[in-house]
């Protein structure tokens, strides 16, 4: 099958699936999901927000929950959390979630169902958003049910695809060791089984990004379960626990096609992002522990990642060793004009231009907490660092949220207080933060939870595939 047959067929399946009851349209399909990046990024700015608050680490013995936050500056409630809806269990450490559509599947089906794994528990929750200010919880597939259909456990990244499944990493095998696979859920939600033909070439899992005009999906490796739960421990990195490689799968094939090992300087490769451009055959990894930005591209038919950018560590008081950045999150904007990320221990966000994706030019950085005792750009005090990022279609709004996951947060930030930042980006480069926008997770009823991943309500930059 060639590859133009391979999406062909493949968004005919999802149009089947549609019309056979599936996850239907609740509103016209195309409303919102996006053919062109030209298109999500003339697309009317959002005005609500969905972000995980997550209890685990706080002492607070509650579900956690999904927060709908207004972000709408012309609302009376804006900055406030307009609804929550708990998920039924406690325990879950929510983590990472996403949509059931997005642009791969553009005039297939609507973007209508949050997908949100617990990565502790291996529970998946399906939320319906039909009434976007209110979700309702639609389904729950328990982690049982996960493990004796897939022997895979703690979900992590989430991303349609265009036949209308839902794809999801998956860091552990049954015993929390690795390397872990991909999970499918069909369009009614129930789990359709791995995606991936076998696991050889590896070694852990975490992020995955696909882009079917190249026949390709890249994914990162973390560590095993056994290894980050408890909280880092260095010797677990020398003893190989961690990952260092990203690997390029055939994606018709469903299997590894070539690995990366990015060595020393690529230690711990977390998110991956593609360039939005379907034609460019090119994106970025942070690799966190060693405070790299790698850039992969596909010069001569075969993959190559180079090293673009390093951020270098920092002597500092109490600390056996320079503190790294930690490089945590990235998000490139629709354009493909600007590359940002955090740095969770220095506490900085950056901007760069990427106008040459070869040669990032800092454009652009942010103090926002930190180890590192920097004054900060917020006008307030800020616990913890930027760590969570999301951007908005028109890469004007970015929104940062600071809580890592719960034993990290307590080892490294013990009194961490979370909260939810909002920073203007400016068109031609420059970022301030916006001070009638921020949102405390800390002081909330109920107590303290902390937040991570945010999505916005129409998509956003970490959201779409296009084809």
């Amino acid at each position: 099958m060639d590859r133009r047959h391979f999406v062909t067929s493949m968004a005919a399946g999802g149009t089947l699936a549609l019309a056979s009851g599936g996850t239907g349209a609740h509103e016209k399909d195309d409303a919102r999901t996006f053919a062109t990046p030209e298109a999500a990024a003339k697309s009317p700015p959002e005005k609500l927000a969905y972000v995980i608050g997550v209890y685990a680490g706080t002492g607070v013995k509650q579900p956690d929950y999904l927060a709908t936050i207004d972000v709408d500056p012309a609302s009376k409630t804006y900055s406030q959390v307009v609804h929550r809806l708990p998920m039924p269990k406690v325990g879950d450490e929510l983590h990472h979630f996403g949509w059931n559509a997005c642009a791969s599947c553009h005039g297939t089906r609507a973007r209508r169902y949050l997908i949100i794994p617990g990565l502790v528990s291996g529970r998946i929750h399906i939320v319906d958003t039909a009434n976007r200010r209110d979700p309702m919880l639609h389904k729950v597939i328990e982690p049982e049910e996960v493990v004796r259909k897939t022997k895979l456990t703690a979900p992590h990244t989430v991303h349609c695809l265009a036949d209308g499944q839902i794809m999801i990493s998956m860091l552990g095998d049954e015993q929390l060791g690795g390397p872990g696979g991909f999970l499918l859920l069909d369009d009614k939600f129930e789990i359709a089984g791995r995606w991936e033909a076998g696991t050889k070439g590896m070694n852990y899992n975490y992020d995955f990004w696909y882009q079917p005009r190249h026949n390709v999906m890249i994914s990162s490796e973390f560590g095993i379960p056994e290894a980050y739960e408890p909280g880092f421990n260095l010797d677990d990195v020398g003893a190989g626990k961690y990952g260092r490689n990203l690997h390029f799968w055939n994606l018709e094939e469903r299997r590894v096609e070539q690995s990366i090992d990015l060595g020393d300087e690529g230690l711990i490769p977390l998110e991956v992002r593609f360039l939005h451009d379907p034609a460019a055959a090119q994106g970025y990894v942070g690799a966190a522990l060693s405070s790299a930005m790698w850039r992969w591209h596909q010069p001569n038919g075969s993959w190559q990642a180079d090293k673009v950018i390093q951020v270098e560590g920092i002597e500092h008081e109490g600390w056996p060793f320079p503190v790294p950045g930690l490089i945590t999150d990235l998000v490139v904007s629709m354009d493909d004009r600007f590359l940002y990320f955090s740095n969770w221990l220095h506490g900085d966000l950056r901007q760069y231009d990427i106008s040459d994706p070869a040669n990032p030019k800092l454009a652009s950085q942010l103090w926002l907490g930190g180890v590192l005792g920097e004054p900060n750009d917020a006008g307030r005090d800020l616990n913890g660092g930027p760590q969570m990022l999301q951007l908005s279609y028109d890469g004007r709004r970015m929104y940062v949220t600071n809580s890592l996951y719960s034993t990290w947060d307590n080892q490294f930030y013990p009194d961490m207080k979370s909260w939810l930042l909002k920073v203007d980006c400016h068109p031609e480069g420059g970022m301030t933060v916006d001070p009638n926008f921020f949102v405390d997770f800390h002081d909330r009823p109920g107590g303290p939870a902390r937040a991570h991943e945010v999505r916005l309500q129409n998509g956003d930059c970490t959201t779409e595939i296009f084809q």
